[in-house]
């Protein structure tokens, strides 16, 4: 008998990932195919509140591709869920519909804390040890979940309105950024992140979605995005912050030329490089650990983990 196949889609606010997984008779999942597609649906929301057109229609046409690519590969059932730029955006259900239609498929717009929790659930199975402390940071385009837990308890979620896109609209506008925005920008993250708790002693932080990973690859300096060199891959506090600060004295230009750097996600790498060297420095960690995984996989998990 074949291994049963499962997909999910994760609509962020920057980017689409598809993951098609295969369900072991041993409980496992095993990625068989995995997919990602930056089309920034959340372009000017913080400051409309509403989904740009143009945006809805390219990120329709990936969430229609990756449907047909799951069931091409024999995906049993398929989730699509939606975060950020979906729950704060006045005209969403434009959105929710069109998805439908291109996908055959309800979208389930999921709350910042159920994203917290499934951000938590796929670094544990990772990362996560019994009585072990983990701290978990989910850096999106339009939010940013803190997660800390100790096992598969987790004590603390919460979902900041700080995200790459989010923050890049909102503070960065010359290019390269001037002291000036980048000190804003720093000052909008520390009174946000001053209303979180400090995490608890002795917890390992692990980093999830695109901004951790692509400074790791960048760190790297990988031509060529590879997941299984970046997955468990650790940055120092010191790394994060010599890269924020790097990034952010070059031209956007420069920067869509940098190995590792997605030409697409060139122009937000700033404000998320500095959302997590704050996490960093304020919760007061050493190290973050990378995951290559995220929501997705958490949903997985979630969904068809039984």
């Amino acid at each position: 008998m074949n291994p049963q196949r499962y997909a999910t889609i994760d609509v962020g606010t920057n980017s689409v990932l598809l993951l098609v997984a295969e369900h072991a008779a041993d409980g496992s999942f095993r990625a068989v195919d995995e997919r990602m597609e930056i089309t920034r649906l959340g372009r000017g929301v913080d400051r409309t509140k509403r989904l740009d057109p143009a945006a809805i229609e390219e990120t329709v046409a990936a969430v229609r591709s990756f449907a047909a690519a799951a069931r091409a590969a024999g995906a049993e059932e398929l989730v699509v869920t939606a975060t950020s730029a979906a729950r704060d955006a006045t005209n969403g259900a434009l959105f929710f519909e069109a998805a439908k239609e291109a996908s055959g498929v309800t979208v389930e717009v999921i709350s910042g804390d159920t994203e917290a929790a499934l951000a938590y659930e796929s670094a544990h199975r990772d990362f996560g040890h019994a009585g072990d402390s983990l701290a978990v940071v989910d850096i999106g385009g339009g939010s940013t979940e803190l997660v800390y837990g100790t096992g598969d308890t987790v004590i603390f979620r919460r979902s900041f309105d700080v995200g790459a896109v989010r923050l890049t609209e909102r503070w960065l506008h010359g290019d390269p950024p001037g002291g000036e925005e980048l000190l804003q920008l720093r000052r909008d993250l520390a009174a946000t992140l001053a209303e979180a708790p400090r995490p608890p002693p002795g917890a390992t932080l692990v980093g999830i979605a695109g901004t951790v990973t692509t400074l790791v690859a960048i760190h790297l300096g990988l031509d060529c995005y590879d997941g299984a060199q970046v997955h468990g891959r650790s940055l120092t506090a010191g790394e994060v912050r010599d890269l924020a600060q790097r990034l952010g004295a070059m031209r956007l230009a420069e920067r869509k030329k940098l190995p590792g750097l997605p030409p697409k996600r060139a122009d937000v790498i700033v404000a998320g490089a500095e959302i997590l060297a704050a996490v960093l420095e304020k919760m007061g960690f050493a190290a973050v650990v990378a995951s290559d995984r995220g929501v997705r996989w958490g949903m997985l998990y979630r969904r068809f983990g039984r």
